[in-house]
Formats: C-alpha cells, structure tokens, sequence
C-alpha cells in the first residue's frame, strides 16, 4: 500500500505533545491534539524497548538500551530518515489487526508485470510480446480484483504460448498502511521530543 507523508502532516498538524513521565530511558509520551483522541498515539519505552500504541495499533520494538537513540537516523532534529525494512526486523510484537506487511492486488499485479518484463525472451517478435502481455492482463492480473486467492490459482495456471510462471518467488505483500503511519509517527514523535529538550540540554551545558 502507498503511503504519502502529506497525509500524516496532515493529520498530525494540531498534535501536541504531553508528557507523562520522562525519567532516563523510562518515558512516557502522549501525542494528540487538544480536546481530541483522534488519531493519538503514545511511546512508551523502557530499557531495550519501545511501544508504539494509539489509533493506528500498536506495535513494539526491541534493539538498544534507549530505543529513541535507535529511532535516530537522521544528521539533524527534525530530518526524516526511516528506514521501514530496518525497523521491521525490530519488532517484537505486532498489531492484531492489519501487522506490518499485507497481500494486495496493486503488489500483485506489478510483480506479475515485473516478472513477466524479466523472463519474456527478448527474441520474440513484438507481436507475440503483445499477445503475451494481454493474456496475462486479461487472465492474471484481472483475477487480483477477486481476491488473493483467485490471484494465485490464476497465476499457477497459467500457460499461454509456452509462457509460464516458473520459480516464482515474490510474496506480493506491501507494508501495511498502519505500520507505515507508526513509522511517521516514531520519527516526528522523537523529533518532537527532542526539540523540547533542546533548551533544557542547552542550559544544563
């Protein structure tokens, strides 16, 4: 599933941050906008973790003693550096309703082409190229709308000019819209937080 950042700034604009405790690396972040729990969220972390809970599920990640350190990717506050694949492999527990990666046909149909552009042999005169790619839109790609199942029936039998889907190996999942807003919502939170103890850190040198 895509995922535009505009979106997120948009539905974060009017959050403020409100802090319940903040001792070392036991914090306790609140993030909503006043006199709302729309679209809320609050971190918690503890030594080696950090959760992720609000409106978008919640998620928990294990890597470092303090796991905001860890969320820090960028060279300055407020940069955006979120690497999805890298943090996914930190989770510890994942939420019950959408997790982190999900099947869709979108993902589906463009492994299909992908493959389909990879295995074609380039010998083949336009023609049947064109042939090709309309059996498959018409006979594997169309079964996407039907679902995941009917998607892959579709694909392992197909058979068209000799043209089969051998030694297929993609999964044809994305990251799920809910993990990728979690993933936002980690970087700008940290940042956040961050910022408001600039001051504090500038006095106390």
């Amino acid at each position: 599933m895509s995922f535009k950042s505009d979106y997120f700034d948009h539905d974060i604009e009017n959050h403020l941050m409100y802090v319940i405790s903040d001792n070392d690396v036991y914090r306790h972040l609140r993030f909503r906008r006043p006199g709302s729990m729309s679209m809320h969220f609050d971190l918690l972390t503890w030594p080696g973790y950090l959760c992720y809970t609000g409106d978008m599920g919640t998620y928990v990640f294990r890597r470092l003693h303090d796991m905001f350190q860890f969320f820090r990717r960028g060279e300055s506050i407020g940069e955006r550096c979120i690497d999805i694949r890298y943090w996914a492999e930190k989770l510890e527990a994942i939420d019950r309703v959408d997790g982190v990666r999900e099947w869709t046909p979108e993902k589906f149909r463009e492994e299909v082409r992908d493959f389909c552009a990879q295995h074609v042999d380039d010998e083949w005169p336009t023609e049947r190229k064109a042939e090709l790619w309309k059996a498959i839109d018409e006979q594997v790609c169309s079964a996407a709308s039907l679902g995941e199942h009917h998607a892959w029936v579709a694909l392992c039998a197909f058979d068209h000019d000799g043209f089969q889907f051998q030694d297929w190996e993609s999964d044809c999942k994305a990251w799920t819209h809910r993990f990728l807003w979690c993933c936002h919502a980690l970087e700008w939170a940290i940042a956040t937080y961050d910022r408001a103890k600039q001051p504090t850190q500038e006095a106390a040198a």
